[in-house]
């Protein structure tokens, strides 16, 4: 197969998967990643999981601070002169003049099956609206916010234990076979895209911290769902005792009563009311402390039959 030469852009784990299968089969000319940010306690930089692959590979890391408009930043791309720019996970949309750079345009890894699930959290909201289905999708990039022509997915199924870190983990690995073979395609020219149907479209939209609160008024299965998604991050959370409290390895029982309301325990866990139902929580998580079972907090901070854990 042709070695294309390549840019790659992208910054989390998630993204990891792809750089690595793409450093076998590809000429990667350079890695552009977000810059360093404070992280931890100590707020020390920490660089990007991006970053740390390609300086192990010995490959120029350019971490713009912005792209919109950085005239000195689309030289250095330019004189690196890929054929081919791959996407996973940047964090930021490209502009037109950095999408008409290479030859080849620029390609994406999202990971929901376009056109459902557009937008910065496929992952979460799938999840989160119950879904059974989701996978992967190499799209051909244009101005629109994940809206270019697809060249191929794949599937993945979403078990009921999936929380949106487990599922990531599946979706990074299973978008990195997807790329591989999308570049074959590409280099061999066998793959064709085709149109999104914007009928079809639905939308994924940025979670912020806040969103993690959850609503007992729910059914259980969206609550337990919601739950779900919200794991790892933001972290779903209720205020007890006016603390927050997060709240993990949700799984639904039988119980009934108000929403909100602690049912009692059991060897697994929390019980709580839903609108419908009742869910069991199996790990819980302190202001400040770690994510423990849910059955070693409660020995020490017991938490009574009729509390209401609220949004």
């Amino acid at each position: 197969m042709t070695r294309l030469k390549v840019v790659f852009m992208g910054s989390p784990e998630f993204a990891v998967p792809a750089l690595e299968r793409l450093l076998e089969s590809a000429d990667v000319r350079a890695v552009v990643t977000q810059p360093d940010r404070p992280k931890g306690r100590g707020r020390a930089l920490a660089p990007p999981p991006v970053k740390q692959v390609a300086t192990r590979a010995r490959l120029p890391v350019l971490q713009p601070e912005r792209i919109k408009g950085n005239q000195t930043f689309l030289d250095e791309l330019r004189a690196l002169a890929p054929e081919l720019i791959v996407v996973v996970a940047y964090g930021r949309i490209l502009p037109p003049a950095l999408l008409e750079l290479p030859p080849r345009g620029c390609i994406n890894v999202h990971a929901s099956l376009l056109p459902r699930y557009r937008g910065a959290a496929p992952i979460q909201w799938a999840i989160a609206r119950g879904e059974r289905e989701t996978g992967v999708s190499i799209m051909q990039m244009d101005a629109g916010m994940d809206t270019g022509p697809v060249l191929l997915q794949h599937r993945c199924a979403i078990d009921d234990r999936d929380t949106a870190g487990s599922l990531s983990e599946k979706l990074a690995r299973l978008g990195a076979d997807a790329l591989d073979e999308a570049l074959r395609g590409l280099a061999d020219g066998t793959v064709r895209s085709s149109p999104q149907d914007e009928a079809a479209a639905t939308y994924a939209p940025r979670l912020e911290k806040h969103d993690g609160s959850v609503d007992f008024e729910k059914p259980a299965r969206a609550v337990r769902d919601w739950i779900r998604a919200m794991d790892p991050w933001p972290g779903a959370f209720v205020r007890l005792a006016d603390e927050p409290v997060r709240l993990f390895s949700a799984r639904l029982v039988s119980g009934a009563g108000v929403p909100g309301t602690v049912l009692g325990a059991d060897r697994d866990g929390l019980l709580v009311a839903c609108g419908q139902g009742a869910i069991g929580i199996g790990e819980l998580q302190l202001p400040g402390r770690k994510r423990i079972p849910a059955r070693a907090l409660l020995a020490g901070h017991p938490i009574p039959i009729g509390t209401v854990l609220r949004a």
